[in-house]
């Protein structure tokens, strides 16, 4: 038997479409379990996939900074996660459950 070689998944080259980014975000609003670093994560998969460059300079903030609040290894302000929501187009709702 030959040797499997594999690659690394990255759902950025996937999230196409602002549809299929909003659906990703709420998928993982849904999975996070309170967890906000794993939502800025999610939100940081969203920005790669529209352009790093573009999202930092449309939130107002500086690109390094924006890596690091999306890394996943932080939870970042509120402030920065409605800052780079509305750079992405999206928008925040809430529904009673």
């Amino acid at each position: 038997m030959g040797k499997t070689t594999t690659t690394r998944f990255d759902v950025a080259e996937h999230l196409r479409t602002p549809e299929e980014m909003a659906a990703y975000l709420e998928a993982c609003l849904e999975e996070a379990d309170g967890d906000a670093a794993f939502v800025a994560k999610a939100l940081g998969d969203i920005a790669r996939a529209k352009g790093m460059t573009q999202v930092a300079r449309d939130a107002g903030l500086s690109r390094e900074s924006l890596y690091k609040a999306l890394s996943g290894e932080r939870t970042p302000n509120f402030d920065t996660i409605l800052k780079v929501i509305s750079a992405l187009g999206l928008r925040l709702h809430a529904e009673a459950g």
